[in-house]
């Protein structure tokens, strides 16, 4: 029975990927944008929801890797990476692709989330913890702002271990680790060990327009820090966050008996 309804749940998803993802991401964008654009960002609020947007820069990119050119990698990732069959590309499908994410429900880890386009919001919920809530299967991550620093032996988990701190009004900084290496950094496939580290800036440009970078460094996986380009988020505040299950559980399921 366990064995049945854990494949059940693996076609869900991949027919959820399939047939969802694009189609709500694609409908949100026709929403309108939010009312005067330009006016000036609170000060240490970041807020949301969010959703990211593409650009003329990021646009033949944006939902599946950081940058045009790919990262420098190490032989160890190099053969890792020849490894990985990732769907986005057009050269595997749902059905043949080996991306942890469609075929087993993995969490997308930090900071492949991003690249599931759905929205997020930020929670300052005392002033030591910000949560950040994102749409996609209920994924939370908790951000300590206590001026703790990073563990040196952090345990592994999908989101990582992240601490954050206020470099001026507008802008929020983010340092993660601890990141299980069974996640991909990206879409493409690109592999990561559980050296990685990873940092966020997210500058709050005004009060509908969210900044965020990306640095991963990563010894064992990347010759150099690979930096991403600029994604653009605004604000919807007339939106709320909807409940997107890797489970697939407000789906047919009677599609997927054999």
């Amino acid at each position: 029975m366990l064995k049945g309804l854990q494949e059940l749940a693996l076609m869900a998803a991949v027919f959820m990927f399939a047939s969802l993802s694009f189609g709500q991401v694609q409908g949100r964008a026709a929403a309108a944008p939010p009312d005067k654009p330009g006016e000036p960002a609170p000060k240490r609020e970041l807020g949301g929801p969010w959703m990211l947007r593409a650009t003329e820069e990021n646009r033949s990119y944006y939902l599946f890797t950081y940058s045009k050119e790919g990262p420098e990698m190490t032989p160890w990732a190099l053969e890792k990476f020849k490894q990985a069959k990732a769907s986005n590309t057009g050269a595997y499908s749902l059905q043949t692709t080996n991306d942890p994410v469609l075929t087993n429900c993995a969490p997308p880890g930090t900071p492949r989330v991003y690249f599931h386009p759905y929205p997020f919001v930020f929670y300052q919920v005392t002033p030591t913890l910000m949560l950040m809530i994102y749409e996609y299967d209920h994924t939370i991550r908790r951000i300590y702002t206590d001026g703790r620093p990073l563990p040196s032996d952090p345990n592994l988990s999908w989101m990582g271990t992240s601490v954050g701190h206020w470099e001026n009004d507008n802008t929020f900084v983010v340092d993660t680790v601890g990141l299980d290496d069974r996640t991909w950094l990206d879409r493409a496939g690109h592999p990561h060990s559980d050296q990685l580290h990873v940092n966020e800036r997210f500058h709050r440009v005004d009060r509908d327009h969210l900044q965020i970078e990306i640095t991963m460094t990563d010894p064992k996986a990347l010759v150099k820090p690979w930096k991403s380009g600029v994604f653009n988020a605004e604000l919807r505040p007339k939106w709320e966050l909807g409940e997107i299950s890797c489970s697939g559980d407000y789906l047919d399921f009677s599609k997927f008996e054999k």
